[in-house]
C-alpha cells in the first residue's frame, strides 16, 4: 500500500515537473504554442527574475529543446560543433559531444538548429550536415549519418538550419537532391527508410511538420519554389504547391483544419494553401506577412508574428485579411506563446516584450533587454535564437549566452 502512494507521488511530481517540457523546435506541437498556464501576466519593472546565466554554450544560434530537467542545444568550439546539455534549472553543464566541422559563415559561424530529444535520445544536424543520434541521459554517441557524403544532398549557401522532426521510428530531415529532397531514417539505427524520389528539389533552411489529412500521416516541408506533402509511410508524393522563394525560404509551415499557411521574407509574403484528396489549391496570397526567419504562430483564428515593412502584424488565417500591425514599439525579431501571452524578441537590441495574445492590437504587459550580451556575435549577427517557455522558466540565448528567467505566476 506504501508502495502503491509513494510510486503515486513520484509519477505525480515527475509529471508537474516535467508536464510542460519543449522537446524540439517551435515545442511540443512544431507551432511555437506552449500549453503552460499560470505563468505571470505582468512582468515587474525590469522584467522577470533572472535565475542563472552561463558562458558555456558555444558559439551559434542553436535554439533550446528541454526534456526532463535537462535544457539541449548546439554550439561551436574552436573549429567543431559540440551538442551540449545542461541542468535546466541550475544551469550547470552536464555534458558535451563533437558532432562535427564547423560551419563558417560571414553571418556568425556555428550551428543554426534545435535538437530534437525522443525516446530517451536526442538528435542534432550540424551546420555542414553532420546527424547524429545520443543518448539523452550519459550524450553516448549512437549513430551517425552526413547528409552530404551519405545522403548525396549539398549544404544550402547558409548552411543546414533544419531541425530536424521525429516521428513515429522515423527521423525526417531535408538533405535535398536528386535521391530524394526529403529522407526518413530509421531512429535507432541512422539506415535509410525511404527517400523522396519524386520530389528532388534542393534544401532549404525549413523545418518539416507532421500531420494527418484524409486519413493519411504526411510530412509538409517547404523549399525555394514548392510547398510539398510527402506520405509518412512511402515517401511518395502526395500533392505539391508552388511558391516564388527568393535568397532564403526559413519559416516553418502552419497547418490547422485541412490549410497550411507558408510565409517567406525578401519581399515574397504569404499564402494560404488548402489541401485535401491529393490536391493544393491556393486560398489566398498577399504580402501582409513577410517573416524573414522569426517565425509565425497561428493562435485562435489568427496568424502572430513580425513582417517586413509592416512591423509585428496581426493576420486572419482563413481570408488573410490585416487585423492589426505595430510598427513603432519594437523592432524586427522572433516570437513564443504562454498562457494568452506572446513573447517578442527584437534581434536587434535584444529587448523582449510581454504582449497580450489577442486580435485587438498591441497590448504589452512588461519589458527588459537581455543582460549581459556577448562580445563574440559576428559584427553582422543579431540575436536570432527564438525563446523557450517551458516549466515556468524563459530560456534567451546570445551566442555562448544563456539566459534562464523565472516567469512563474
Amino acid at each position: 500500500m506504501k508502495f502503491s502512494i509513494y510510486l503515486c507521488i513520484g509519477l505525480s511530481l515527475l509529471f508537474s515537473s516535467y508536464g510542460n517540457d519543449w522537446p524540439h523546435w517551435r515545442g511540443s506541437d512544431r507551432d511555437g504554442l506552449s500549453k503552460e498556464t499560470g505563468l505571470l501576466q505582468e512582468w515587474p519593472s525590469g522584467g522577470p527574475n533572472k535565475i542563472w546565466t552561463t558562458s558555456e554554450a558555444g558559439i551559434g544560434y542553436s535554439g533550446f529543446s528541454v526534456s526532463e530537467g535537462r535544457l539541449y542545444t548546439l554550439g561551436a568550439f574552436g573549429k567543431e560543433e559540440h551538442l551540449l546539455a545542461f541542468d535546466a534549472k541550475t544551469g550547470k553543464k552536464t555534458w558535451q559531444v563533437s558532432i562535427g566541422e564547423l560551419l563558417t559563415n560571414s553571418w556568425g559561424d556555428g550551428p543554426r538548429m534545435t535538437p530534437t530529444v525522443a525516446d530517451e535520445k536526442v538528435y542534432a544536424l550540424g551546420g555542414r550536415g553532420n546527424l547524429v543520434c545520443v543518448d539523452a541521459q550519459s550524450g553516448r554517441k549512437i549513430w551517425q549519418v552526413h547528409l552530404v557524403q551519405d545522403l548525396g544532398g549539398t549544404v544550402p549557401n547558409w548552411g543546414y538550419t533544419e531541425s530536424v522532426l521525429v516521428d513515429q521510428g522515423r527521423v525526417i530531415c531535408t538533405p535535398g537532391g536528386e535521391k530524394g529532397t526529403l529522407a526518413a531514417l530509421d531512429s535507432k539505427t541512422g539506415k535509410v527508410i525511404w527517400r523522396s524520389r519524386e520530389f528532388t528539389d534542393g534544401a532549404q533552411y525549413s523545418s518539416p511538420i507532421a500531420i494527418n489529412q484524409d486519413g493519411t500521416r504526411q510530412y509538409v516541408q517547404l523549399v525555394m519554389k514548392n510547398l510539398v506533402g510527402i506520405e509518412a509511410d512511402s515517401g511518395r508524393l502526395l500533392w505539391k504547391s508552388p511558391w516564388p522563394g527568393r535568397t532564403a525560404v526559413i519559416p516553418t509551415p502552419i497547418h490547422d483544419d485541412g490549410h497550411v499557411f507558408i510565409t517567406t521574407g525578401y519581399g515574397v509574403g504569404c499564402k494560404l494553401v488548402k489541401i485535401g484528396k491529393g490536391k493544393a489549391q491556393d486560398m489566398y496570397e498577399n504580402k501582409f506577412m513577410k517573416n524573414h526567419h522569426g517565425g509565425v504562430i497561428k493562435y485562435g483564428d489568427f496568424i502572430y508574428g513580425y513582417s517586413d515593412g509592416y512591423g509585428w502584424v496581426c493576420l486572419d488565417f482563413k481570408k488573410g485579411e490585416l487585423q492589426w500591425n505595430e510598427k513603432k514599439a519594437l523592432g524586427k525579431g522572433a516570437i513564443a506563446y504562454a498562457d494568452n501571452r506572446f513573447y517578442c524578441l527584437s534581434e536587434k537590441e535584444g529587448k523582449i516584450v510581454l504582449i497580450e495574445a489577442t486580435p485587438n492590437g498591441w497590448n504589452p504587459k512588461g519589458e527588459f533587454t537581455i543582460t549581459p550580451q556577448t562580445k563574440q556575435r559576428s559584427t553582422r549577427g543579431k540575436i536570432w535564437t527564438h525563446p523557450v517557455i517551458s516549466n515556468g522558466k524563459l530560456y534567451l540565448r546570445d551566442q555562448e549566452l544563456i539566459h534562464c528567467y523565472d516567469i512563474s505566476g
